[in-house]
């Protein structure tokens, strides 16, 4: 019988960003979508973002993270991502969770794109008004 596969899996969502999480037992390698991480998120500001969780809680060399990041952009996969590595950590040990919550890791960004509306130029942008 083979050995069990110890892993612990987080979601997060930011805008129209879904990122699946999955942290395994390793040295700190971290793939995005079958990529290496510098390769998928190319600026530093959105690597820094995703690390976040990881520095607080001082587990960046123990796990190996799989990210499956889906729709958005790089700023909304990079929040994505942050907010489910942080509830993987929880998984793997509840004693990080008020250290992650008051730091503001585990707070879903409830921010999103507002809709263009009929009658105007965008959400909130109007067409110049002429009296006469």
């Amino acid at each position: 019988m083979p050995a069990k596969l110890i892993q612990h899996l987080g979601t997060g969502r930011r805008k129209t960003a879904t990122a699946r999480v999955i942290l395994r037992p390793g040295k700190g390698q971290i793939t995005v979508n079958k990529r290496p991480f510098e390769d998928y998120f190319v600026t530093e500001s959105a690597r820094a973002y995703v690390r976040q969780p990881l520095l607080a809680t001082e587990t960046a060399d123990k796990f190996d993270i799989l990210i499956l990041a889906d729709g958005g952009g790089i700023t909304g996969q990079s929040g994505a991502c942050r907010l489910g590595v942080a509830r993987a950590l929880i998984e793997f040990n509840a004693e990080l969770r008020p250290k992650l919550k008051q730091l503001g890791f585990l707070t879903r960004d409830p921010r999103a794109h507002e809709r263009k509306k009929y009658g105007q130029k965008g959400a909130r942008k109007r067409f110049q008004f002429s009296k006469r």
